[in-house]
């Protein structure tokens, strides 16, 4: 009788690592993410990131370099995310109020669903923003969202219902700034205020306002 084939080891990690390398890559990133995001640059450790993605901490070094190198892939994945889901909004297919409407309730939606981009960037604006200015890939990403805006923008402008003389990064920094801030800064406007701002209810009431307060912005 033939004797049962016996179970193979799991096999290591590393091995694992190299024969899947753009699965370790995003695994990789995804703990980056968290770690970079919950301690900044600064704090952050080779060896946390490595334990939370189950690598070898070699790993690291093999996929992305220096510290320095993944905290600026991490950056550029956490932008890549919002550009792609901004890409999916099709606003070029909707009325010029309409998509304003819906870039708007999307982007409060996204820095509410994403505590870690917010946390991110606020990193890196500590750092000066050296790693942001240093991705020429950072700068082209917000280029056909600066497009698109100012495309609906005109056609706003064409049908009467948005103002002529709108610029679209400035609205596009009025729409962040009016969401980012809230988020970025909610522990303390809550204590400042003796408010509870981070309930579902409050966060609610201050995407209607957003959208609102844009849209009222807009028109001429």
């Amino acid at each position: 009788m033939r004797r049962p084939t016996a179970a193979k080891p799991e096999e290591p990690e590393r091995a694992r690592g190299r024969r899947d390398p753009e699965n370790t890559r995003r695994v990789l990133l995804e703990a980056a993410i968290g770690e970079f995001a919950a301690k900044g640059l600064a704090g952050a450790r080779v060896d946390e990131i490595a334990a939370r993605a189950g690598v070898n901490k070699q790993l690291v070094y093999h996929h992305f370099g220096t510290k320095e190198d993944l905290y600026a892939a991490a950056l550029e994945a956490v932008y890549a995310g919002i550009r792609a889901q901004e890409r999916a909004l099709h606003l070029a297919d909707l009325a010029p109020r309409e998509a304003m409407e819906r870039l708007v309730g999307f982007s409060f939606d996204y820095l509410a669903a994403h505590p870690e981009f917010v946390a991110l960037l606020n990193d890196e604006n500590q750092h000066g923003a050296r790693h942001v200015r240093a991705s020429a890939g950072l700068r082209e990403m917000h280029s056909p969202l600066i497009g698109l805006l100012g495309e609906t923008l005109a056609r706003g402008a064409a049908g009467g219902v948005f103002r002529a003389d709108l610029d679209p990064v400035d609205v596009y920094i009025s729409i962040a700034g009016l969401s980012y801030f809230f988020f970025s800064n909610n522990r303390t406007l809550s204590a400042i205020f003796g408010a509870r701002l981070g309930t579902r209810a409050a966060i609610a009431a201050r995407r209607r306002h957003v959208i609102d307060f844009v849209l009222s912005a807009l028109r001429p």
